[in-house]
């Protein structure tokens, strides 16, 4: 693998690209529940003071203030850290936002162990789980700047509720400024014959080093970033398996109720195939650096190659 290292995480991409809307799109506000530093919120701040609110440490609060002015026809970009947007606010948004259809959506910074050096409290391991399961609730998780940039335009000109999980650290860059993006959309980043790796967010990377490992190995992996969770690609998955016939799941979330097993039950509903879904197994982690802790619970490119290899070989 081989890609230019990132100059700003996705956080700080999706909140410029945010106020470089705000310049010529003056419908939107934001809200933020005094984080404005840690999901680069004060950009739009400082640009466009008169349409940001900062509601202090009360995320339920936030999230129901957004529900009233939404309600009155403006679009809402609340802004916050994943673990305390879809936990300590989820009720709020289920009821308040998603159940009445709201144009509210969401920037939600430090998802998975992105925010590894943060600890536990910060890491947002069960997010995904929770806002795909909420009706009329959608789902993007970019990998890089470019769709980062893309995943603010898609949020805001998507109808309804938009929660977009992004990263605390700059990782790489993979997708060129004209590449384009759109809800329910993937996007093929490795071609290959032998097995599926399905994947989104920081493991897009991850699974591509995986799948470098792999062809030393003799076995020719194909790499598929799902950055449309909810709705999502099924029918590039589709294609993709009547070609592998193996399908493995790397995601940086809670194994449990993450992606993996919605396109598990998908895919024995649909094409089944031997089948293996990476993610926390059931635990919480731990502070450390991002590489380190990762590669401890199971989530690095050498531990996706090994589980990857072993599926391959159940399936020969």
């Amino acid at each position: 693998m081989d890609f230019a290292a990132a100059k700003s995480p996705t956080r700080k991409v999706f909140a410029e690209r945010m106020t470089a809307r705000g310049d010529t799109d003056s419908e939107f506000v934001v809200f933020e529940s005094d984080l404005a530093k840690s999901t680069y919120s004060y950009i739009f701040k400082d640009k466009h003071p008169e349409r940001y609110f900062n509601m202090g440490i009360a995320e339920i609060g936030t999230v129901a203030s957004a529900a009233g002015m939404a309600a009155e026809g403006r679009n809402v970009v609340v802004c916050g850290y994943g673990v305390f947007i879809t936990m300590r606010a989820l009720e709020a948004i289920r009821s308040f936002i998603c159940y009445p259809h709201l144009n509210v959506k969401f920037l939600s910074s430090h998802g998975g162990l992105t925010a590894a050096i943060d600890g536990v409290t910060h890491q947002a391991t069960e997010d995904i789980a929770f806002m795909t399961t909420i009706p009329q609730m959608k789902v993007l998780v970019p990998a890089d700047s470019a769709s980062a940039a893309a995943a603010f335009d898609i949020a805001l000109d998507t109808p309804g509720p938009v929660f977009t999980r992004l990263m605390r650290d700059p990782l790489f860059e993979l997708y060129g400024p004209g590449e384009s993006f759109k809800l329910g959309g993937s996007k093929v980043v490795r071609k290959g014959k032998d097995v599926t790796i399905a994947t989104y967010g920081d493991m897009v990377f991850q699974s591509l080093l995986a799948a470098d490992e792999l062809a030393k190995q003799g076995i020719d992996a194909e790499v598929i970033d799902f950055y449309s969770l909810k709705p999502w690609d099924q029918a590039t998955l589709a294609e993709s398996l009547k070609k592998t016939g193996a399908l493995v799941v790397a995601e940086n979330h809670q194994r449990r109720n993450g992606f993996g097993y919605e396109a598990a039950v998908w895919t024995l509903m649909n094409n089944p195939v031997p089948t293996e879904l990476i993610g926390l197994e059931d635990t919480f982690a731990e502070s450390g650096s991002y590489p380190i802790t990762i590669d401890k619970f199971g989530l690095s490119g050498p531990k996706i190659a090994a589980k990857t290899a072993a599926l391959v070989a159940k399936k020969r």
